[in-house]
C-alpha cells in the first residue's frame, strides 16, 4: 500500500478557467484541455453544453462524489495523487464514469488504478477487506467492474492457505495455546516464530456486512482447503459480533432487528454439514435467537434437525429457551419436544442406510453405530431428566406437558431413575394442589426399582409422594437388601418370583424408564400386589435358618465370634427391617413436624440423621 501523504487541495481561479464542473453544491472551476484530453465522457458533455451556450457541466451522479472527481481532476492536471485502500475504489469507479480509457490516452487513470489494485491492494490482507467494505456505497459500479469478485477471491485465497505461510498482520484477541506462542519446554534459547492459529482470519472478517460476509465464506468453503471446524468457529465469532450480542435487550426495547435477522439467516445457510463442525450449544443459541426474532419456520426446522443429530452435546441451560407466545409457561416445551422427537427418529434409523453395500462392511458399521447410539442415548436421557427438573420449578407448567416430554424420552436407557425422581419431587413441591390421581400418574414416570439407595432414603421420608409409592420403595428396598444378603451366602437361593422383581444385570433393565413393575395404572403404581407379598414371604421362609442364627448370634457373641459368615448374613438380613422401621417412623415424624421442605434432592438426606422413635408404629394395610 502506498504511504498516505498530505496534499494541497486543487483550486483554480474563476478568471483563469473556461469550464465549471458541478457536483451537487460543490463547483470546480477548471480548464477544458486537461480534462478533455483524458475523459471521453467530458468531451461529450462539454460539446452538449456549448450547444446550449453554457460552460457548466453537471455530473452529480458520478460515483464517489466530489472527492473521487478531485482525484481524477488532479491526475488530468498532472498533479500527485495519493491512492490507498480507502479511496482507490471510489477513484476507480469515478474514472470509469468519466471514461478515462487507454483509447483516449496511453497510461490513463483506469490503467494505473488497475495496476495499483493488482500489485498492492489485492496482495494485502487488511487492504482487501477495507476495499471490500467500501463497495457498499459504490454499487452497482464496483459490481460491474468485478472489483468485488477480485476482493472476495483475494480474501478467500489468503484464508485458505496453510497457516505457516501467513506473513502479514491480522487481528486475534483470543487466547493462544503455549505452543502457538512459541513457548516450548525444550526451548534452546533461540526465539521461534510464533505459530499462527488455524482460525487467524476469523475476527477480521467479522467487520464485513452480512451479504459480503456470506459471499466470502461461500468462496472459502468452495476452495475446500479450510477445515469445517474453522468454518464453524468463524460463524460462531460472527454470530456473537452481529447477532447474539444484546439481542434480548434489542428485542424487548423494540429496536429494529432487520440486520440481526439477516445475519441469522446467513449463518444458518452457511452452517457446515460435517459432524462436529459446530457445537450443539451454539446451535441452540441460534435457535433461541430465531425464536426471539420470530424468524421463519424454515430456519427453525433446519436448526431443530441439526440439533437433533447432536443433542447429546447440549447442556440443560442451553435447552431453557423462553417461550415467545402468550402462554403462561416460562419455557418453550414444544420446541424441545420437537428436538427430542428428531433425536429419537434419527436414532431409530441409525445404521440402516447402507444395506445394499457389502454385508460384512455393513455389520461392522452397524455395530459401531449402535455403540455410539447407546452412549448418546444415555447422555440425552440424563439431559432430559435435568431439563424436566428445571422446568418443574415453573408454577404455570401444566402436568400434561411435563408428562408428554417425559414419556417421549421414556424408552431412553438410564443408569438410575434418580433424575426422574428429582423432577417429580420438584413438580410436587411447586404444585401442591395436585389431585391424588395426578400425583399417581406423575409418579408412574419412574421405576422404583431403578432408584439408588440415597434416592430411596429420600423418597421414604418425602411427604409429597403418595403413600403407595413410599410403600413400593420400601418393598423393593427390602427385596434388594435380602438379595444382597443371599448373595453373600452362595448356598442360599432366592425364589423365582423374587428374582423376577429384581433389575436384570444384562443391561436391559436400564432400557426403559418405566418397567413392568411401575406403570401409571393403579394396581401397578400402588402397594405391592398379593403375588409380591407372597414372594417376600417365601424369601423370608427360605432364610428362616438365617434368622435363628441372628438371634443366637446376638445373644452370645463370644461363643460364635469366629463364625464370620453367619454374622455377615445376619447383618444383611437385619438391615432391611432396621431401615424400614427407621424410615417409617422418620416419615411419620416428618409429617407431624411439617418438615417436608427439607427434601430438596435425593442426595440431600443423610441416613445417619434419620432418628428412630422409641414407640412402635402399628403397620396398616394400604388399599
Amino acid at each position: 500500500m502506498f504511504t498516505a501523504i498530505t496534499l494541497f487541495r486543487f483550486v483554480a481561479t474563476e478568471l483563469a478557467t473556461d469550464i465549471v464542473i458541478s457536483i451537487g453544491d460543490v463547483k470546480f472551476y477548471l480548464h477544458k484541455f486537461p480534462l478533455l484530453s483524458k475523459s471521453s465522457r467530458l468531451q461529450r458533455l462539454v460539446a452538449s453544453s456549448n450547444e446550449e451556450k453554457s460552460n457548466e457541466v453537471d455530473i452529480s451522479d458520478i460515483p464517489g462524489g466530489y472527492s473521487a472527481f478531485e482525484i481524477c481532476a488532479k491526475f488530468c492536471y498532472g498533479m500527485i495523487v495519493t491512492l490507498n485502500a480507502y479511496n482507490v475504489l471510489a477513484a476507480r469507479c469515478a474514472a470509469e464514469y468519466l471514461e478515462m480509457f487507454e483509447t483516449i490516452e496511453k497510461g490513463n487513470l483506469i490503467y494505473k488504478i488497475d495496476v495499483f489494485l493488482t500489485s498492492s491492494v489485492f496482495r494485502t490482507w487488511k487492504d482487501s477487506i477495507i476495499v471490500l467494505q467500501s463497495t457498499k456505497s459504490l454499487l452497482p459500479w464496483c459490481e460491474n467492474l468485478k472489483v468485488i469478485n477480485h476482493c472476495i477471491d483475494s480474501i478467500a485465497s489468503k484464508a485458505s492457505i496453510d497457516p505457516s505461510e501467513v506473513e502479514w498482520s491480522y487481528t486475534y484477541n483470543r487466547k493462544k495455546l503455549p505452543s502457538e506462542n512459541g513457548i516450548d519446554s525444550h526451548w534452546n534459547g533461540v526465539r521461534k516464530q510464533p505459530m499462527v492459529p488455524n482460525d487467524w482470519w476469523v475476527e477480521d472478517l467479522c467487520e464485513l456486512e452480512v451479504d459480503l460476509y456470506k459471499r466470502v465464506i461461500m468462496t472459502i468453503k468452495a476452495k475446500g482447503r479450510t477445515p469445517s471446524v474453522v468454518i464453524g468457529e468463524a460463524l460462531r465469532a460472527y454470530a456473537y459480533r452481529r447477532l447474539l450480542g444484546s439481542l434480548e435487550d434489542a428485542v424487548s426495547n423494540g429496536v429494529d432487528c432487520t440486520k440481526r435477522r439477516a445475519a441469522l439467516e446467513a449463518i444458518v445457510f452457511l452452517l457446515p454439514t460435517e459432524e462436529g463442525s459446530v457445537s450443539c450449544g451454539f446451535l441452540l443459541k441460534l435457535l433461541k435467537a430465531a425464536c426471539l426474532l420470530e424468524s421463519g419456520e424454515t430456519h427453525r426446522n433446519i436448526l431443530i434437525k441439526r440439533i437433533g443429530t447432536q443433542l447429546d452435546g447440549a447442556s440443560v441451560s442451553d435447552l431453557l429457551i423462553p417461550v415467545n407466545t402468550d402462554e403462561n409457561s416460562a419455557y418453550d416445551i414444544d420446541l424441545i419436544m420437537a428436538i427430542v422427537e428428531e433425536f429419537m427418529s434419527q436414532n431409530s434409523d441409525n445404521g440402516k442406510a447402507k444395506l445394499q453395500d457389502d454385508e460384512e462392511i455393513v455389520e461392522v458399521e452397524n455395530v459401531s453405530a449402535t455403540t455410539v447410539s447407546s452412549t448418546s442415548k444415555l447422555a440425552v436421557a440424563k439431559l432430559i431428566d435435568g431439563y424436566l427438573a428445571e422446568i418443574a420449578k415453573d408454577p404455570n407448567l401444566p402436568l400434561p406437558k411435563l408428562m408428554a416430554l417425559a414419556e417421549m424420552a421414556s424408552s431412553l436407557p438410564r443408569l438410575t431413575h434418580d433424575g426422574l425422581y428429582r423432577a417429580i419431587d420438584m413438580y410436587l413441591k411447586e404444585h401442591p394442589s395436585l389431585s391424588k390421581s395426578e400425583k399417581k400418574k406423575l409418579c408412574g414416570l419412574m421405576d422404583c426399582k431403578q432408584l439408588s439407595q440415597d434416592a430411596c432414603m429420600h423418597a421414604v421420608q418425602n411427604e409429597r409422594l403418595p403413600l403407595r409409592v413410599v410403600v413400593q420403595v420400601l418393598f423393593f428396598e427390602q427385596v434388594r437388601a435380602s438379595v444382597a444378603s443371599a448373595r453373600s451366602d452362595p448356598s442360599a437361593e432366592l425364589p423365582p418370583t423374587v428374582r423376577s422383581l429384581l433389575p436384570r444385570e444384562n443391561g436391559n433393565s436400564i432400557g426403559s424408564s418405566r418397567s413392568a413393575a411401575t406403570t401409571t395404572t393403579e394396581e401397578e403404581c400402588g402397594v405391592p400386589t398379593s403375588s409380591d407379598i407372597n414372594s417376600l414371604r417365601s424369601m423370608r421362609l427360605a432364610n428362616k435358618s438365617g434368622g435363628s442364627e441372628r438371634s443366637s448370634g446376638s445373644s452370645d457373641t463370644n461363643k460364635n465370634g469366629d463364625d464370620k459368615s453367619a454374622t455377615g448374613k445376619a447383618k444383611g438380613m437385619l438391615m432391611p427391617k432396621k431401615i424400614l422401621s427407621k424410615l417409617w417412623s422418620g416419615k411419620t415424624n416428618a409429617g407431624e413436624n411439617s418438615s417436608s421442605d427439607t427434601s430438596e434432592s435425593p442426595g440431600s438426606v443423610n441416613p445417619e440423621e434419620v432418628k428412630s422413635t422409641q414407640s412402635r408404629i402399628t403397620r396398616r394395610s394400604v388399599s
